[in-house]
């Protein structure tokens, strides 16, 4: 797959993930969290080419992306995108035929990272400063890593669900929010309303890391358990259009308490990339 290729494709899902109506969290249908969708598409612009930068490593790229969007919209839009995103789009570039093909890719990615790239990934983060990332005794990302980005991401694993993508080799993505995308794409033949039931999926499958990071687990798992309602009757939609009010009244529940359901928005989009890339590699 060309360069040209995977940026187009990686743009697509960029600009897919904010289209999708998402609960609680910023989409075309609703700004939020003093963020708006403009942030998110002036984002995936300054972003997109540098994510795409062949020879250059994980952590460069990341990095580099983070300072541009905090030089182009002055807030956080898209930090765990780009943790996700990265090693996809150096997974994609080795070339694959087959999703099986994608994961090994993946995991070779992954396996490859470096002192070096946790030293970027940590900078990139302390510059970004995502909500509720709080301090841990063992590779705090406000000092200088000694250990690999891999071992760091498996020592968060049990808090975040962005670094435990990277210690189980994207299990989630692969075994929840591809499928989820795949399965209603095929059922009412709109990428955009898949992804706003993977997105719902993910909140009903898992307690999403950064509102538990900020307002504890029993808020989480509340919040998972009222998603399971939301999302089995907007899966149960013959036409998804008609679940908009659906959406709304959540959307509404959710940012009156500030609860922001991040980190199921970034797996959404990670999600939406691969698939993206597999239908482009199918073509």
């Amino acid at each position: 797959m060309s360069k040209k290729t995977i940026e187009s494709v990686v743009m697509a899902s960029f600009i897919g993930e904010i289209e999708a109506f998402k609960p609680g969290n910023v989409s075309s249908y609703a700004d939020g969290h003093n963020m708006t969708a403009e942030d998110f598409l002036i984002s995936a612009e300054v972003a997109t080419p540098l994510l795409c930068e062949k020879n250059r490593s994980l952590g460069v790229r990341i990095l580099n992306c983070v300072k541009a969007t905090k030089k182009s919209v002055s807030c956080n839009t898209n930090l765990g995108m780009l943790l996700l995103f990265t090693p996809i789009i150096m997974a994609a570039e080795l070339g694959f035929e087959s999703i099986e093909k994608l994961k090994k890719n993946l995991e070779i990615t992954l396996t490859s990272l470096t002192k070096n790239d946790a030293n970027q990934v940590f900078e990139a983060i302390f510059i970004a400063k995502p909500g509720g990332l709080g301090k841990t005794e063992e590779q705090d990302v406000t000092n200088k890593p000694d250990c690999s980005l891999l071992y760091a991401m498996k020592l968060a694993s049990d808090r975040d669900s962005v670094a435990l993508q990277y210690s189980n080799n994207f299990s989630e993505v692969f075994k929840l929010g591809f499928p989820a995308i795949k399965h209603f794409d095929k059922r009412w033949n709109s990428v955009k309303w898949s992804t706003v039931s993977c997105y719902l999926t993910f909140m009903a499958s898992i307690k999403d890391s950064h509102i538990e990071r900020k307002y504890g687990s029993e808020i989480a798992e509340q919040i998972k358990i009222k998603s399971g309602i939301i999302v089995e009757k907007f899966n149960n939609s013959i036409d998804p259009e008609t679940s908009v009010e659906l959406l709304r009244g959540f959307d509404r529940e959710l940012k009156a308490r500030n609860y922001n359901p991040g980190t199921s928005a970034d797996l959404t989009a990670a999600s939406l990339l691969v698939y993206s890339l597999i239908n482009q590699e199918s073509i």
